[in-house]
């Protein structure tokens, strides 16, 4: 069982992955028809197809012409304006044969099956008419009725009550026999790489701001760096704003943060009271956290002894979504235990996996996955495990990055990684969303600088490539 906005993902990467919505609403609707032909005995009776105006009424039209065949068809169009795109072409491919009502849907009496094709798993909210009133006319036609993916309204106070309902790939969450009837899960043949990989479809899970936001509202991030190193945080803090955080916030030792400070002006830098982190800088970081919407904390900070004890006191002692990375992963190894009760995501690399897992993550992908997901039920921590394929697991599910190149091992990308991620966590995205998102972003921000600029690519060009994924891919 998955979720509307998982189904919404996967028939977007669908896409990215070669097989067209065109070749899914097509298989769709002939699934529709033919459950409706075995189960039902459609063929010779009169069947009211009732469609809204987006893909599930394009199911609905493709359904409607594949049983005019054998069958007495009418499809009932309620809503105005007509539909676009692709279910207006198969709305145009119904035929002579097939009675077209629009504007309304009287009475169904006298149907001897209605095809519920009126909602999808895109609507949300109340109930709005005229789709109010087709509900109550498909309820109330009296014949048996066979829902296209899901019922109409589910969810909601007003929602087609069917017989059986035909899902696609998998049946939706919310979905059982009582709201649903019979479920039938239908193959519409979408790839296994569309579920097994990361893809554009993975931005469902962005948040878009609302237009009366202000400065805050989308993310703010805190970063606990610096000190040996100066670069490090300042890449993940430029990142996160880069995905679209408001706010980023480096705390880095006095040592580092006038140099941090004079990479840009849209970080905002809080020196710490030492060197190198250390016990000294623990109440500032724990205040600066308490404004904060998600923290980074681990590049740049090396691993002087005195650090690695700090590390763990903070982490201890924050109640925020966290990005675990570099110096603060080889702190925390062999403290499983602390990670008891937090949230985020930790993001190692070959070296850093085995040292806080005590194991290698193995040679081929499908052991890669195990070692992810293993280390993920240890911690309760969402794992994004870099390398030429990026393995993303939470324990209960698992995503294969592939974007990228080889021209990506230059200092400071995995930099870049951990502040998308920590971008994606302050705007509420859940870990294993967030990692996700973080993954493919990162490696498509790097195939774009790499088509620019070959093997002399560097992590500053792979973060200014992002907002170019975001304009590719988000919806405006």
């Amino acid at each position: 069982m998955i979720s509307q906005e998982e189904a919404r993902a996967l028939d977007i990467n669908a896409n990215y992955y070669g097989v067209s919505s065109e070749q899914m609403m097509e298989r769709a609707g002939k699934a529709v028809a033919q459950e409706a032909e075995r189960r039902f005995g459609a063929r010779g009776k009169r069947v009211a197809v009732v469609c809204g105006a987006g893909n599930n009424g394009g199911d609905g039209f493709v359904a409607a012409r594949y049983l005019s065949v054998d069958a007495h068809v009418a499809v009932y169009l309620p809503k105005r304006p007509k539909p676009e795109g692709l279910a207006a072409k198969n709305l145009g491919l119904l035929g002579a044969n097939v009675k077209l009502v629009e504007g309304s849907c009287p009475s169904l009496r006298g149907a001897g099956l209605v095809i519920d094709a009126l909602l999808g798993i895109g609507a949300h909210g109340a109930i709005q008419e005229p789709y109010k009133s087709a509900i109550d006319s498909i309820n109330g036609s009296g014949a048996p009725v066979l829902s296209v993916d899901v019922p109409s309204g589910l969810g909601s106070d007003k929602c087609v009550k069917p017989s059986a309902t035909v899902t696609f790939h998998d049946a939706k969450d919310g979905m059982n026999r009582s709201n649903s009837g019979d479920i039938i899960v239908a193959d519409i043949g979408i790839p296994r790489d569309a579920c097994e990989q990361t893809g554009p479809g993975d931005f469902i899970f962005y948040p878009l701001p609302k237009q009366d936001s202000h400065k805050g509202m989308n993310g703010r991030v805190l970063v606990i760096g610096g000190g040996p190193y100066a670069g490090a945080p300042a890449l993940s803090g430029l990142a996160a704003l880069r995905v679209g955080a408001d706010l980023a916030v480096i705390a880095a030792p006095k040592s580092a943060a006038g140099t941090i400070a004079s990479f840009s002006m849209d970080l905002i830098v809080r020196s710490l009271p030492c060197d190198v982190l250390d016990g000294k800088g623990v109440q500032e970081c724990l205040k600066l956290a308490k404004d904060a919407n998600a923290m980074i904390i681990g590049p740049g900070l090396g691993r002087a002894s005195d650090t690695i004890d700090t590390v763990r006191e903070i982490v201890r002692r924050v109640s925020l979504p966290l990005v675990i990375d570099a110096d603060a992963i080889h702190a925390l190894s062999g403290n499983l235990g602390i990670f008891r009760g937090k949230t985020g995501i930790i993001t190692p690399h070959r070296g850093e996996f085995e040292d806080i897992s005590g194991k290698a993550p193995g040679a081929t992908v499908e052991e890669k996955k195990k070692g992810a997901a293993a280390l993920a039920k240890a911690t309760g921590m969402t794992i994004l495990l870099k390398g030429r394929e990026d393995i993303i697991a939470d324990g209960a599910q698992t995503r294969v990055n592939l974007t990228g190149n080889p021209a990506m091992t230059v200092g400071g990308t995995g930099d870049v990684l951990t502040g998308l991620c920590a971008g994606m966590l302050s705007k509420g995205v859940k870990p294993f969303h967030a990692a996700r998102i973080a993954a493919f972003t990162n490696g498509a921000a790097g195939d774009i600088a790499f088509g620019r600029l070959s093997y002399g690519l560097l992590a500053t060009d792979v973060l200014n490539a992002v907002p170019e994924v975001l304009v590719k891919y988000l919806p405006r």
